[in-house]
């Protein structure tokens, strides 16, 4: 099993529902093809560098997962069948990749703890 990290952007003329919807959509597919998720995270509506379908902004979201390469074909084609999806980007993780991901969240779960006990 490899690990992938993919970023997608959804269109920002989605209302919050939908967009949760969307992102539903997508996990629950992870779990039907036992993809184990590491980390799920919305980044929320942000600027993007260039227009993409006349758009200037785009709600952003990332999954960390597990997942049998053969499976990550059938997973980005319904990234491309979906019309709320501007662009995707998945990347397959390599040691490096990794540690440094688990570094950055460890070091996030300590600064969040700091920050509960003041």
């Amino acid at each position: 099993m490899n690990q992938y990290e993919t970023v997608f952007i959804m269109t920002p003329v989605l209302s919050e529902d939908q967009m949760k919807e969307a992102v539903d959509k997508f996990r629950k597919h992870l779990k039907s093809k036992k993809a184990d998720i590491v980390l799920d995270e919305s980044w929320g509506l942000r600027k993007l560098a260039y227009p993409i379908q006349k758009k200037s902004t785009g709600f952003y979201h990332l999954f960390e997962y597990k997942m049998d390469g053969q499976e990550l074909q059938e997973f980005e084609v319904m990234y491309k069948r979906d019309e709320r999806i501007l662009r995707f980007l998945t990347v397959k993780l390599d040691k490096h990749a990794i540690a440094y991901n688990e570094k950055k969240r460890k070091k996030a779960a300590e600064e969040k703890l700091v920050d509960e006990k003041a």
